[in-house]
């Protein structure tokens, strides 16, 4: 019915639809971003990891904050997985989870703000008083209808920060800040549009790299950077910085957070004593130990950019193999992609795994030929180094099978998800981790902290 419709109706009728409905989501719910700063990050990669940093760093200076991302939520002292399969809310769900920051006296929500929330006025209920850009790249375009649609979807996040109205909490006016990755080559757009405060974060990939000059930017840049397997250091104006995090889009990551955290009020220093003991975001680089002899990885990395920057961090570890377990989604969700990630995979990786992921209304086995394909490509071989497995279960299983001391078993594409999508949007239960952890113990038993003797530093 919804595709007939979409078909009869002009586009016009269904973004006022659109907007009608955030309006009175809103107003059911008594306004709630009204009474609380609301931080909005938008991007292609890290923005749940940026969501999580900020609340993290608001939380340590003795505020009580919300949170809504594609990995999770919080409210206050309390937190969950988000088990929706939706990097942005539906209109209702996300006011009533707004209205629980507010009942829970929280006085400040970092809203995760997909671009595809955004082309269906998602947001548009909410007052945002910062807007955060993080990178982007190429994603969900066959959706959007091109690149470029889909900029100006993320565009729209800041064109509405310049005309949302100013708040005034706590006896003063809350400025409107946008904070924006100076590093990507797509900045110079999201500064153009109006805000009374525009901050700029800089991390330089060689010692020459300079941010570009914008007499309207106040500029952020980290200096004596230093990545490794471990993690990473830095300073931001003098002021030492540590993170746990490795690879180097996790320190940009850390740069929006602390440029949130300039534009209201928390220091630096303190800020540096808060990430250098920041736990790790639920399935991102998240490591996966049973005592196993070798080393394991969950990721979310759904897309050939974030496969790269995942790859930087594996370089770094040590390892003998890289196992690498992944898939593609379906829905519609940019099908060219699939043999990339195939490829990308099988040149960095000595054996891919291919399976299931969220299919949605797609042919599972259509869409893991599709990845294998870019494996063989790149010189992978079927049955040797190449594996079509369609059960994601028995897909994990066989590269724990596979795996040998000192080994890395990559496992991407879902993350700390809660479900997997299939046809006519069925939601079945499903979580890598729990996967993993299941496969390693059916494995060794009982016995594998006890067979772990190898010197594997992971």
């Amino acid at each position: 019915m919804k595709s007939l419709l979409k078909k009869l109706l002009p586009a016009a009728f269904f973004r006022a639809y659109h907007r009608l409905l955030s309006w009175l989501a809103s107003v059911c719910f008594g306004h709630p971003s009204e009474r609380m700063v609301v931080i909005g990050i938008t991007g292609t990669n890290g923005k749940s990891t940026v969501a999580n940093m900020i609340a993290w760093l608001f939380e340590r200076s003795g505020r009580k904050v919300g949170m809504t991302t594609t990995a999770n939520f919080k409210v206050a002292d309390r937190e969950w997985l988000n088990d929706t399969k939706m990097t942005m809310l539906g209109r209702f769900r996300l006011q009533s989870l707004l209205r629980q920051m507010v009942a829970a006296d929280c006085s400040l929500a970092a809203v995760e703000t997909s671009s595809e929330g955004i082309r269906q006025y998602r947001h548009s209920g909410i007052n945002y008083d910062t807007a955060v850009f993080t990178n982007l790249t190429p994603e969900h375009i066959e959706s959007h209808g091109g690149f470029d649609n889909y900029r100006r979807a993320k565009g729209r996040l800041f064109a509405k920060l310049s005309h949302d109205r100013h708040k005034r909490l706590e006896g003063r006016t809350v400025p409107k800040t946008s904070v924006v990755n100076l590093g990507d080559e797509h900045a110079d757009f999201f500064l153009g549009f109006s805000a009374d405060r525009k901050i700029g974060f800089f991390v330089p990939r060689t010692a020459g790299d300079r941010p570009p000059e914008r007499s309207d930017v106040e500029t952020v840049r980290t200096e004596d950077l230093s990545v490794g397997a471990d993690g990473s250091s830095f300073r931001v104006c003098g002021v030492p910085f540590g993170l746990t995090m490795p690879g180097r889009f996790n320190v940009e990551n850390a740069m929006a957070a602390v440029c949130v955290g300039l534009a209201h009020g928390l220091d630096l220093a303190a800020m540096s004593e808060s990430l250098r003991i920041m736990p790790t975001v639920p399935g991102r680089i998240e490591r996966i130990d049973e005592g196993q002899p070798f080393g394991v990885i969950v990721d979310y990395a759904p897309e050939p950019e974030s496969f790269r920057k995942l790859y930087e961090v594996v370089d770094l570890l040590p390892k003998r193999r890289v196992i690498h377990v992944l898939g593609s989604t379906g829905g519609g969700r940019d099908t060219d992609r699939r043999p990339v990630l195939g490829r990308l995979a099988a040149e960095k990786a000595q054996v891919v795994i291919v399976t299931n992921e969220d299919p949605y209304d797609d042919d599972p086995p259509t869409i893991v030929r599709d990845v294998a394909a870019g494996a063989r490509e790149a010189g992978k071989r079927d049955g040797v180094d190449l594996f079509e497995i369609l059960d994601r279960r028995e897909a994990i299983a066989k590269a724990i099978g596979l795996a040998e001391d000192g080994d890395l078993v990559l496992v991407t594409g879902k993350g700390c998800e809660q479900a997997m999508v299939v046809a006519g949007g069925r939601k079945i239960p499903w979580d890598d981790r729990t996967e993993l952890r299941r496969a390693i113990r059916e494995r060794y038993g009982s016995k594998a902290r006890e067979t772990n003797d190898s010197t594997y530093g992971f």
